[in-house]
């Protein structure tokens, strides 16, 4: 009997994240940062779309054409149900790499995403998709890809083998796939705790296995215990996508982009004297210990000069996606924590007072009394973006064309939300993607959308609704202990989302 799977993990399903770094629209903030041009994306393409949540997303988000595949039937299946449900343009299978990729039916590609497969196939499948990529990647396209990478990985190796060496061979017979991560995991700190030389040579490893011990075991199956598992340095994946001539162009993830929160001086300056770039990629992984990539290459790289860099940036729109009062004015790089000055931000931060779309050079008029440059907007615009605080925004036109399927998908997804608490994303016509939302928020906007108009009808709602799935209104962590204080809670809620939530989502176009 032949094995479908290929040893990857398929008895436990993928999560349904959403990852925003496969919305093509992010491409061109970075690529302007980066001076690269970008290309518009008319067709997109996901390999291994997992439960379909991005695909879906940007799917309906926006007028591009989607396609995708993923081996496991069962999470193509629910992809399949959520593009059903929107009724956008998009097009999933559930086929090998190997079969999908020689489909006839497949048009040239503007964009192809490869999120958390590239580092957990085999050869022959990274072969399969570099020659994908090499026919069907249009000239001046975009392929993103994540993965992981060394040295970050080194110390780790070791343990994840035998992790994974422990559960095929020391597991009951007939045993699933979670309770031989929980013994691998026991047996693995047992090892550790002997006194094991290598534990002693790689302290952090402990802490890191602990911090393993308290995750998602669907997480943990797809990352760790796959048949095939191999955290690849950049120099090995420039040689790979060589053969499909693509060159790297830059950082997928915003805040990479600015040095000044990942790197000190002296590795500034030690970088910049480096003149190969490949090189000074696979040097800064060192510098940072790098242990995950999140990257954009191109089809031919072209670059832009200072006026072209300047022009497409002033043409980039805005939106907020975060409540004011819950924005704090510190962001995490490399280095640590640090503040944002006040003095750049705030005036930026006003200007989209009421959920404003802005545009870049809305915003430069708007904060030059204010002494903001322009090099400096652009900067602390990569970095709002990156806390999501900010995101970029498409037209009004591609926006009321959007509008319909984004609706008709985030219906489902509250609907869902009824019962599950699986998927936190809803999608955004302005955003061209989706922002995170939490269940009872979802539960709430539904409740507006079947006719609720006080809070203390959504609470009940609310209440209704969780009960049905065993659930409860949770106040720090725990259940409430009667249902007088169960609904208090459900109303306060249900207030703060009115005057916090909705007027945030009112300007997304976040509707159900």
């Amino acid at each position: 009997m032949s094995d479908w799977t290929g040893g990857y993990v398929a008895e436990i399903g993928y999560t349904a994240g959403y990852y925003a770094e496969l919305n093509p629209l992010r491409i061109k903030l970075a690529f302007l940062a980066a001076g690269y041009a970008f290309p518009e994306a008319g067709t997109a393409c996901e390999l291994g779309f997992g439960q379909g949540v991005s695909t879906n997303v940007h799917a309906a988000a926006s007028v591009t054409s989607w396609y995708g595949t993923d081996f496991n039937p069962a999470q193509a299946g629910f992809a399949q149900e959520l593009a059903a449900a929107s009724g956008a343009d998009v097009k999933l299978y559930d086929q090998a790499f190997d079969e999908f990729c020689n489909r006839a039916d497949l048009p040239e590609f503007d964009f192809i995403g490869l999120h958390g497969i590239w580092s957990w196939i085999s050869d022959a499948n990274r072969h399969v998709i570099v020659d994908f990529i090499r026919r069907k990647l249009k000239v001046g396209g975009v392929v993103y890809i994540s993965y992981n990478t060394q040295p970050g990985w080194a110390a780790m190796v070791p343990l994840r083998n035998l992790l994974t060496e422990h559960a095929q061979l020391m597991a009951a017979p007939g045993q699933g796939i979670v309770p031989r991560i929980d013994a691998s995991l026991d047996f693995a700190e047992k090892v550790l705790s002997s006194g094991a030389l290598y534990g002693r040579a790689n302290p952090h490893v402990a802490e890191r296995l602990g911090a393993l011990k308290g995750q998602n075991r669907q997480y943990l199956a797809h990352e760790y215990f796959n048949q095939d598992w191999v955290p690849m340095s950049f120099s090995s994946l420039r040689n790979w996508f060589e053969e499909a001539k693509l060159t790297y162009a830059c950082s997928a993830h915003y805040l990479d982009h600015v040095d000044a929160m990942n790197l000190t001086a002296g590795q500034q300056e030690l970088l910049n004297e480096i003149p190969d770039r490949m090189f000074r990629e696979t040097v800064r992984d060192f510098m940072v210990n790098s242990l995950f990539r999140r990257d954009y290459w191109v089809r031919g790289a072209r670059q832009l000069n200072m006026v072209q860099r300047v022009e497409g940036l002033r043409e980039l729109r805005f939106a907020m996606a975060t409540p004011v009062d819950q924005i704090t004015l510190k962001v995490k790089g490399i280095l640590g924590e640090a503040d944002m000055n006040e003095a750049v931000y705030r005036p930026i931060l006003d200007c989209f007072n009421g959920y404003r779309i802005l545009s870049f050079k809305e915003l430069e008029d708007a904060v030059r009394p204010a002494g903001v440059s322009l090099e400096a907007l652009a900067q602390a615009l990569l970095i709002l973006a990156s806390r999501s605080i900010l995101h970029p925004a498409q037209s009004d036109a591609v926006i009321k064309t959007t509008l319909p399927a984004c609706k008709r998908l985030n219906r489902m997804l509250c609907e869902k939300a009824r019962y599950s608490d699986e998927v936190l994303a809803m999608a955004s016509p302005v955003t061209g993607g989706a922002i995170h939302m939490n269940r009872v928020d979802k539960l709430l906007l539904l409740a507006g959308a079947k006719g609720s108009k006080d809070p203390e009808t959504s609470a009940r709602f609310v209440i209704a609704n969780l009960a049905l799935g065993g659930s409860r209104i949770v106040k720090e962590g725990k259940p409430l202990d009667t249902p007088e204080a169960e609904l208090d809670e459900a109303i306060r809620m249900a207030t703060a989302f009115n005057e916090k939530m909705l007027p945030m989502l009112k300007a997304l176009r976040i509707e159900c």
